[in-house]
């Protein structure tokens, strides 16, 4: 059988999924300006229900937690209105919706926000990173530190959108802890510099995300939450400081979120193996693996060693909707066009065939 460890069921919290995949979440900047998603979101994620558990986008949980233009929120109620939309079209097609919280921190601009406020972040440090606005390119801005009050609002924040997800039939979020954003921010030494109890030590640093994922898992219940992490992962201008290092944070973080019970940890794997095996040992639930670069042949390998459960798919279910039944008869893909992954309207979003319509 094709790939065949991916065709077992499996029970993730309290979903029962029909098999080893899921859909990873992508940035795809077709939101309206307000937030709310747009028109052909219910009919992108309803086509790609066959994944069983679809991970959004990032979504704000705040207007401060905004980076790039027209991404989507959840945290007003025209928001629940527009997600719960999507909710309904994930779940007639068979499918769970997990809809990722992400708080873009000192990766925006003022141009891409509601406020046109400065960005956010655990201290003053610029990313000095190119950002996409209306106006084209600019370097992020000087971001202003959060104070200690500032940072108990912002975990509010997060609880009340993940609240807002739950009512809008959601069923369960994702934290995003990754790619250089506010949580994984206040992880690394190089863009934390904060004296008090939420940086220097590595137990410090990690206070935050443990307090926001404990926070979520209070309000809709621990088997509702997953949290994604990139381990060294060098984006958004981020260094995470030398292996041992890495692996000493990591492995303190994951030990104290490994204590809430949440449904997953879901990896960005970028190639400490050493790393990943300890933190599978550590975690006591799902463990979701998503590598850049693998091939149609790789994706089940980190299930197969023992590493993963579930592997989540970019690109792959990007350019097809019907990705599942493609690799369950070995069938063709369509190529992905890279143009239109950011922005714009049908063309790249809804309209790759399918097997069917080929």
């Amino acid at each position: 059988m094709v790939l065949s460890s991916l065709w077992q069921p499996f029970t993730l919290g309290r979903l029962e999924l029909p098999h080893r995949l899921a859909l990873a979440p992508m940035t795809r900047n077709r939101a309206h300006p307000d937030g709310t998603p747009g028109g052909l979101a219910a009919m992108y994620y309803g086509q790609r229900a066959s994944l069983g558990l679809v991970i959004s986008e990032g979504v704000q949980p705040s207007e401060d937690g905004q980076g790039y233009l027209n991404t989507p929120g959840i945290y007003t109620p025209e928001h629940i209105t527009g997600w719960a939309k999507i909710a309904d079209a994930v779940h007639e097609g068979g499918g769970s919706l997990f809809i990722q919280l992400m708080h873009a921190g000192r990766i925006s601009h003022p141009d891409n926000t509601p406020h046109h406020r400065a960005p956010v972040a655990p201290s003053a440090v610029s990313a000095d990173q190119d950002m996409v606005t209306a106006t084209g390119l600019q370097k992020t801005p000087l971001p202003r530190e959060l104070s200690s009050d500032d940072i108990h609002t912002v975990i509010a924040e997060f609880r009340h959108a993940a609240a807002s997800a739950i009512a809008a039939g959601a069923d369960g979020v994702e934290i995003h802890g990754a790619n250089g954003y506010l949580l994984h921010q206040f992880l690394s030494p190089n863009a934390n510099h904060r004296t008090d109890s939420y940086g220097g030590s590595v137990e410090n640093r990690s206070r935050f995300v443990v307090e926001i994922a404990r926070a979520i898992a209070e309000e809709i219940g621990a088997d509702r939450v997953g949290i994604r992490l990139s381990p060294a992962m060098p984006l958004g201008g981020l260094n995470e400081g030398d292996t041992d290092s890495v692996r000493a944070q990591y492995r303190h973080l994951v030990g104290e979120l490994a204590n809430l019970n949440l449904a997953y940890l879901h990896l960005h794997h970028v190639g400490d193996d050493e790393l990943l095996r300890s933190l599978r040992d550590a975690w006591p639930t799902a463990v979701l693996v998503v590598r850049y670069g693998r091939t149609r042949e790789q994706i089940a390998d980190d299930i197969d060693a023992g590493l993963a459960d579930i592997a989540p798919l970019g690109r792959f279910a990007l350019a097809n909707p019907d990705v599942v039944e493609r690799l369950r008869i070995d069938a063709p893909l369509n190529e992905l066009d890279p143009a239109t992954i950011y922005g714009g309207g049908e063309a790249g979003y809804v309209d790759y065939p399918t097997l069917a319509h080929a």
